[in-house]
């Protein structure tokens, strides 16, 4: 899939298949994470693929929308800092997006919950991504990079950009 339409179709989805997800796209979902540039090169992340029932309910109970880590085919807890963990899921929901696979980004409602359910310090976690193939028949080859995006519900450039 062309990168800029990866970006553009890509949308948050919390609903999701009853279908697993291979384990050679989540190596690659994984894997993408591990390429993200990051500060200093410090790598100081970890990446907990969270399998175990009892502490995927856990972790489900401890966040905003518990339904989407509970639906997902894979959970993904991310560790470090925040803006390379950002860097870090954003290059793995594009890398599962390119395999058909939906994703989408979880905020954390009580972090001590959270961390325990991980067996992490509190403070520790910064994000938790829920990902599966998507229940409705999602498909970014249906429409252009260019038409996802007039049909997004964004700010205009004009909006966003000041040239100095």
């Amino acid at each position: 899939m062309d990168a800029f339409l990866a970006i553009a179709s890509k949308r948050d989805e919390r609903r999701y298949a009853e279908r697993p997800i291979p384990p050679e796209v989540v190596e690659r979902v994984l894997d993408a994470g591990r390429l993200c540039g990051n500060s200093q090169n410090k790598q100081a992340w970890r990446f907990l693929v969270v399998e175990d029932a009892e502490r995927r309910e856990r972790l489900a109970g401890a966040l905003y929308s518990p339904a989407n880590v509970r639906g997902a085919a894979l959970a993904i807890a991310i560790t470090g800092r925040a803006f390379d963990a950002g860097r870090c899921s954003q290059n793995m929901m594009l890398a599962a997006w390119n395999e058909g696979v939906t994703s989408c980004p979880n905020g954390i409602r009580d972090a001590a919950a959270a961390a325990e359910a991980l067996g992490l310090e509190e403070g520790e976690l910064a994000i938790v991504l829920s990902l599966g193939f998507p229940a409705s028949g999602r498909d970014a080859a249906r429409r252009t990079a260019e038409g996802w995006s007039e049909r997004a519900d964004r700010k205009p450039l004009s909006e966003l950009v000041t040239r100095l």
